[in-house]
């Protein structure tokens, strides 16, 4: 019992209740359009809803898919389930219906917990759902739907965190690959603590002064740390918002909220300043850094997610006088690894290691490259996953050992900082979010027009990457703007919006190798 007892670490414990035990009681947790939360009554709304979750039969390391937008009840449902022991899985609010049904099946979730107006993704779905038992949905208004509403009603507001350990299964993240279908990332009970003691103690040099406002979701493995662990690790404060993150949205969070930390990414920041020059061409430019503006609150901003352009970099410096730290991490890794720092941004490279992190550039056979050419980057730290649910191959080749292959192509310059040279195998990032061409390919192909398509990466006007397809048409189908547009809107009315191609080009053939796979990098 005494070496259980020096094992034991439940994150629930750790990141709400410690924050009781030091005496944050009163402070305000979450800031939200309606109301306030302090951390006293974020760990009431934690264990009753652990306790509720029981009631309903969930056990320890049973799973609980979170499909929620950013409101408080999200930190309830997710953090209720890792008190108990059990593992919720949060996933992507912006995808078709037969995306939730390959999760619920894969997972094989047993609660679902939905926002109301995220239900009718989970009633469109055609096909059968094998694991699924209870569906709890979530008013961000009024609180859980009857039954559960009863259930949460009567639960104690008291609640013992289970007797789990750092190692234990904590929470799994799903990730996208370049080919099949996604993967689920386990993740551990301490991962959290690692990724927010390196990087928003270690980097962001953040404190229980700060409030945090990420444009980025929840969902993401980046939000998931930037609006909930890295402020309860802190005892900072979070603003939660469940609209979309679009630049009206985020310009009144900003002056009602007045936050002094901002996550974003870089299509996020390229929206931003459009908006405010459209509002006035001049805006900008007259913007005194010194003076009032809409970020004139915040001390550090912080892009994720794809490579930050050096033009926008310089453009939101001379707007609003504020460096943008560009960093990147991963699903796998958790949060960031390779960061700028603050009064150390090099625009357009990644930065240097982020603390408790070591990376490598390789080159084929693994072999370290010489420093300025280039390799794929490794990287090692406690914040790894596991491994993939269900997916030795994929884990192999990923999780090698303690080093985790992001493929992502790297070289490093002369000062030690890292700059990215793309992808080393197809895969997109758009707005902050990873897209298969694979996938979208297929679903082109379905188009009763096309013989077969290849899609790629391509900047748009502002340096941001983008879906560009490259189509084969049938024989007695022609190139036309029609058919183009065409193209672009079946694909917009099957898959989730962002990963619609912005460009259609038709073209007579594909290059392709001798074994006959599509060359994407010849397109490229």
């Amino acid at each position: 019992m005494a070496g259980t007892e020096q094992e034991f670490f439940n994150a629930a414990d750790y990141f709400v209740d410690r924050n009781i035990r030091e005496g944050r009681g009163d402070k305000v947790a979450i800031y939200t359009e309606k109301r306030n939360y302090t951390y006293h009554q974020i760990q009431k709304m934690v264990n009753k809803t652990g306790n509720a979750l029981r009631e309903l039969g969930v056990r320890i390391d049973d799973r609980i898919m979170i499909l929620m937008l950013d409101v408080p009840q999200f930190y309830a449902a997710f953090w209720g389930a890792i008190k108990i022991g059990a593992v919720p899985i949060p996933v992507n609010t912006m995808l078709p219906p037969d995306d939730y049904e390959y999760y619920l099946n894969d997972s094989r979730a047993k609660v679902l917990v939905v926002s109301e107006d995220l239900v009718h993704l989970i009633t469109n779905i055609k096909g059968d759902l094998y694991y699924l038992r209870d569906m709890v949905i979530i008013s961000h208004d009024e609180g859980a739907h009857v039954p559960f509403k009863q259930k949460y009603k009567q639960a104690p507001a008291t609640l013992k965190p289970a007797l789990t350990t750092r190692d234990d299964v904590g929470f799994w993240m799903y990730s996208s690959g370049s080919t099949g279908s996604p993967k689920g990332a386990i993740h551990s009970q301490y991962d959290m603590v690692t990724s927010a003691r390196n990087y928003a103690r270690g980097v962001l040099n953040l404190t229980d002064e700060d409030i945090i406002y990420s444009g980025a979701r929840l969902f993401f493995a980046y939000g998931l740390g930037n609006s909930m662990y890295f402020p309860l690790e802190l005892g900072a404060a979070a603003v939660l918002n469940a609209a979309s993150p679009t630049p009206k949205n985020v310009f009144q969070c900003l002056e009602r909220f007045r936050p002094t930390v901002f996550f974003g990414v870089p299509t996020l920041y390229g929206q931003l300043l459009e908006y405010k020059e459209k509002l006035n061409r001049e805006a900008c430019k007259k913007t005194d850094p010194e003076g009032e503006h809409e970020f004139s609150s915040v001390r550090i901003c912080v892009s994720g997610g794809e490579a930050l352009p050096t033009d926008l970099y310089y453009r939101w410096k001379e707007c609003f006088g504020l460096e943008i730290l560009d960093g990147i991490g991963s699903t796998e890794m958790l949060h960031i690894f390779l960061s700028n720092r603050p009064g150390d941004v090099r625009p357009g490279s990644t930065g240097k290691p982020v603390p408790g992190y070591t990376l490598r550039i390789v080159d084929d056979e693994g072999l370290e490259v010489p420093r300025g050419e280039i390799g794929t980057l490794l990287v090692k730290g406690d914040s790894a996953a596991q491994q993939y649910w269900r997916k030795r191959e994929k884990t192999r080749k990923t999780m090698q050992g303690e080093w985790v292959n992001t493929g992502d192509k790297y070289y490093i310059d002369e000062d030690g900082y890292y700059w990215c040279a793309g992808r080393g195998d197809d895969m997109l990032k758009v707005g902050g979010i990873w897209v298969s061409p694979v996938e979208v390919e297929n679903c082109i192909n379905d188009h009763p027009a096309v013989l077969e398509s290849a899609v790629v990466g391509h900047p748009d006007e502002k340096d941001l990457i983008k879906p560009k397809a490259y189509v084969v048409l049938r024989e007695g189908f022609a190139d036309s703007d029609e058919i183009r547009e065409e193209l672009k809107k079946w694909v917009l009315d099957r898959l989730a919006k962002y990963k619609y191609p912005r460009w259609v080009e038709v073209v007579s053939e594909l290059p392709k190798s001798a074994t006959g796979k599509i060359q994407r990098f010849k397109l490229r």
